[in-house]
This record gives C-alpha cells, structure tokens and sequence, in this order.
C-alpha cells in the first residue's frame, strides 16, 4: 500500500508542535502540503517538511494524491473546513472542539457519512496512559461504586504558547466562539465520558476573569451528572499562573484514583484498606519541556485509514464531548441546570 498522503490546513502552534512532526514521524505517512493564510508562514512549513505551500486550503483540495486533511485552524472554521474536504474525498482529523454547535457537528457526521470517509476528532487524552490504565481499573469493578470525581484542566493561557501569543485568534469570539471551556473544558469531557460514560445534566458557571479585551470565557466551573447517577465537577482555567493542573480524581467505595494528581506518579490507587499503589507510566503530554513527546493522536488516525477501520474518537464521539460544553454554555446562560 502507498503511502498515506497528509495535507496540513493551518501552521500554527498545534500544527507545528503536534501533527506535523508526528506525521513526519509515521512510517505510513507522507506530508503532501500545507496551507496557512499566512504565506511566509506555510513556506517555512514546507521548507521545513520538503513539501508544497499554499495560501488557499481549496487548491490543496485539487489535488487528487492528497488522501487526508489535519484541520489546525481557528474553531469557527473547523466545519466548513472539514465539510469542503470530505466532500473533495479526504478522510479527516479536525482539532478539538470539533465544531462550535450541534448543527455544524451533525452536518460533519453526515457528511462524512456521505462520502465513505473517516472523521476523527483530535482529543488526545483518551491516548494518555494513567488515563487508559484508570479504565481498566474501573471497567474491572475492583474500586466498587463510584461516588463522585472532580476533573480539571488548567494553565496561565493560549498567549503562552500560540504561535500568535495575546493576538491569537484564541481571544477572538468571532473566531473562537469559546475560550478556555472549548479549548481545555472539552478535552476533559471527553475524558470523563471515557472513563464513566455518558453525561446526563450539566450546570456551569462561567466567567472571564483574568483575561483583559476579550470577550471569551477564562474560567469555567461545571457541575456533571453522569447517566450512571455519578455526581462530579469539570473545571477549565486559563487562569492558573502559578503552573498547569491537568489532573482528575475519582472517588469510589474501596479506593481513590488519583490520575495526573502527583509530579512523580501519573497514576496513585489509594484503598479504603490503607493500601496505596503508585504505577509508574508514561507522562501525560504537554506543551511544556518534559511533557510526553506524542500525542498519539496521528498514529491512531493514521492507523484507522490503513486498517479501514473506525477510529476510537470519530465525529459521533466528538460531538458527544461538544454537546457537554454545549449545554454547560446553556446552563450559565439560563441560570438552571440542562439535561444533554
């Protein structure tokens, strides 16, 4: 089988510090061109990756030897983006959030649906490894009835590492739609719902606090209760500036889950017996020096295109996670708690 053939539709930082080098990384990929509106920008990529530039994603589309499209742009235009390349035949990976509402999300899924073609969302936590080994635990029933968790993520912000930094279409609600809600709240529900399925009511409060002249969400704490009855809170920042929390803590009958909670151990079982077990894993990736180096997300995608088969986080599952964040919006809005 010929190689799979990567187009790359935006070079900025999640571009060029995620898909492009673990593209270049997979045996099974080719990257056949990239495109930035930017024009100095997408020739320093190509240059970069020996690959063409192009300033307009469309004539990208053209070619016919391009198999798949990573779409590494602002939120608003992940759809329309997606939708134009389904329909030029391409299988694709669109960055998280998928869409900025429920319509644009289905019109996603159903186009990918139209053409035969593979839609996967880029959430890389379900790939991390405390996060698949607390699984296990869970799904094995060991830890007994859950009770309740907390799950959080949380840094100082997008100006710190976009590749725009505090003019970064991050700030813009036009572009963005959300802030730190869509752009860390959403990893997280997706997690949650990996790790105890699916959510039921949601509540939130969100605020913009410690961001200046913007019009987006900075702080988020929501209130989930699970199908299952599990009560718990998700909360996003982009206001912790003393360092980043990407940590989730499940409470259960016979023991604790500490996942992401220590700096040493990505994973620590506390029993209700007294017993503590530490698992030594492979760190959780971070834009921070340190952090895993993959993300796992392209190989998967990668993977799923070779062996023609679905992807662990396709449109359906990503709209999952978006409705959550959805409604937790609904939920501020209207001052009362929605049922997803």
């Amino acid at each position: 089988m010929h190689k799979v053939r990567v187009g790359v539709i935006g070079c900025g930082s999640i571009a060029q510090k995620r898909h492009l080098p673990e593209y270049r990384e997979n045996v099974h990929t080719e990257i056949a061109g990239v495109v930035d509106l930017v024009q100095s920008r997408a020739d320093d990529m190509a240059s970069l990756y020996q690959t063409k530039s192009y300033t307009d994603y469309k004539e990208l589309l053209l070619d016919e030897e391009v198999d798949a499209i990573s779409v590494c742009l602002p939120n608003y235009l992940h759809a329309s983006v997606t939708i134009d390349a389904l329909n030029a035949g391409k299988h694709v990976l669109c960055e998280k959030p998928m869409a900025t509402s429920r319509e644009e999300a289905e019109a996603m899924i159903l186009t990918a649906a139209d053409n035969n073609k593979t839609l996967m969302i880029a959430h890389n936590q379900r790939f991390v490894s405390s996060h698949q080994k607390a699984k296990k635990i869970l799904d094995s029933g060991e830890l007994g009835k859950v009770y309740s968790f907390k799950t959080t993520f949380g840094h100082s912000g997008p100006e710190n590492w976009s590749i725009d930094g505090r003019d970064s279409w991050f700030f813009n609600k036009q572009e963005a739609f959300i802030g730190a809600l869509g752009d860390l709240g959403v990893h997280k529900s997706d997690l949650i719902r990996y790790l105890l399925g699916e959510v039921d009511q949601v509540g939130a409060f969100i605020d913009t606090s410690a961001k200046t002249d913007t019009k987006v969400d900075d702080n988020a704490i929501c209130m989930l209760k699970m199908k299952s009855g599990v009560i718990g809170s998700l909360a996003a920042s982009w206001s912790y500036t003393g360092g980043s929390d990407n940590s989730t803590i499940i409470y259960a009958e016979n023991g604790v889950l500490l996942i992401e909670n220590d700096p040493e151990y990505p994973l620590i079982v506390n029993y209700s017996n007294g017993e503590t077990v530490k698992y030594q894993l492979k760190k959780i990736q971070s834009n921070e020096a340190g952090g895993q180096s993959t993300t796992h997300v392209i190989d998967h995608f990668i993977e799923s295109l070779v062996l023609n088969k679905e992807p662990l986080i396709n449109g359906g599952e990503g709209m999952k996670s978006l409705q959550v964040i959805l409604g937790a919006l609904e939920s501020n809005e209207k001052g009362a708690f929605i049922t997803l």
